[in-house]
């Protein structure tokens, strides 16, 4: 199973995301398999982490000095089994991209009631608002991989 991961730029949300979720993977044998990767809907390609995400992910034993921003292209949605956006709009793009059923917001993935709350942008924020986002995504993504396991037990 190959899982995309998309925000805007791919420097804040999607690359902290896709860091945490290949971290929350390797914990679960039965997901070995999966991998993980991001893009964004507006990405300059080329471009690094935000310096928050990079902050955020290093609070949490992870390494985002390698991550380099990519645009996301219809080809990089058709390599994909599942796409999980932080935000409607972005969700909107994806399909427009022929992600059809396989695109959905994180938060409605992961079960989450009001399945249209968003993982807010931190970008340009302080350092909190990165630490908020992260506390977030952690959540979000506790719940996505519950889901998984339990779409793979049945």
């Amino acid at each position: 199973m190959h899982i995309l991961m998309i925000c805007s730029g791919n420097t804040c949300r999607s690359p902290l995301a896709a860091a945490m979720l290949r971290a929350k993977l390797v914990e679960q044998p039965a997901l070995s398999a999966v991998e993980v990767a991001s893009a964004g809907t507006g990405a300059w390609d080329g471009a690094p982490a935000s310096e928050g995400s990079y902050l955020i992910a290093l609070e949490r034993g992870l390494d985002l000095s390698s991550h380099r921003a990519r645009m996301l292209t219809s080809a990089l949605v058709r390599s994909a089994d599942l796409i999980l956006t932080m935000n409607e709009a972005q969700a909107q793009r994806v399909a427009e991209q022929g992600g059809g059923a396989k695109v959905h917001t994180l938060p409605a993935f992961a079960g989450f009631p009001d399945s249209r709350r968003a993982v807010l942008d931190p970008f340009g924020g302080d350092v909190q608002g990165y630490r908020e986002a992260g506390e977030h995504l952690d959540l979000l993504l506790d719940a996505t991989v519950s889901r998984l396991l339990a779409e793979l037990r049945s």
